[in-house]
C-alpha cells in the first residue's frame, strides 16, 4: 500500500463517516436510508483502498452518530456495521466485472446482517401493514434501502466514474484503477 492508497482510505473513511453523520436522522434508525452506502461500489473501481475506508468510516460513523441520535454507543452496531460493510465490499471488489449483480448482493449482505441485529435495538417499521416478525421487517427495511443506497446511487457513481475521460484522470494522478 503506498501513500496515494492511504490517502484514497483516509478520504473514503472520512467521507463515509462525515455522510453518515451529516446525514443523521436519515441515516439510522428502522428506516434508514444511509447515502454513505453509495460509496461501497467504489471497490469494483479502488478496490482494497475503498474497502478499508469504508469499514473504518462505517465504524467512526456509529460511534458518532449512535451518540448523537441515541444518545449512546450500540456494541452491535459499532462490530457487525464495519462487518458489514467489509464484507458487502469485499463481495462487491470479487464480483467486479458484474457491477449491477455486485451491488445487488452487497445491498442484500448489508440487510442481512444490519437488520439481523438491529430489530433487537429498534423497533422494527410496519410493512404495508403485514404482521411479520421484527427481525423479518428490519431487514427487509434496511435491503430496501441498501438497494436505494447502493444497487441504485452506487452503481450510478462507478458508472459515471468508469467513463474512459474520468479513468484517465484518475490514472493521470497515480490512482491505482481496476479495469
Amino acid at each position: 500500500m503506498d501513500a496515494k492508497d492511504i490517502s484514497l482510505t483516509t478520504v473514503s473513511a472520512s467521507l463515509y463517516a462525515v455522510l453518515s453523520v451529516v446525514l443523521a436522522p436519515i441515516s439510522f434508525g428502522p428506516v434508514q436510508l444511509r447515502i454513505a452506502d453509495c460509496l461501497l461500489p467504489l471497490a469494483a473501481l479502488f478496490g482494497w483502498p475503498i474497502i478499508a475506508g469504508v469499514t473504518v468510516g462505517c465504524l467512526v460513523g456509529n460511534i458518532v452518530g449512535g451518540v448523537i441520535v441515541f444518545g449512546m454507543v450500540n456494541p452491535f452496531d459499532i462490530t457487525f456495521g464495519p462487518a458489514a460493510n467489509f464484507i458487502a465490499t469485499s463481495l462487491i471488489f470479487v464480483l467486479r466485472r458484474r457491477r449491477l449483480t455486485s451491488c445487488v448482493l452487497g445491498s442484500f449482505t448489508i440487510g442481512i446482517i444490519v437488520g439481523g441485529y438491529l430489530w433487537i435495538f429498534i423497533p422494527p417499521p410496519g410493512i404495508f401493514g403485514f404482521a411479520l416478525p421484527a427481525w423479518l421487517a428490519m431487514m427487509i427495511s434496511i435491503t430496501v434501502s441498501s438497494l436505494i443506497a447502493i444497487a441504485a446511487i452506487g452503481y450510478l457513481l462507478v458508472s459515471i466514474l468508469r467513463r474512459p475521460n474520468i479513468l484517465m484522470m484518475f490514472k493521470s494522478r497515480g490512482l491505482k484503477v481496476l479495469e
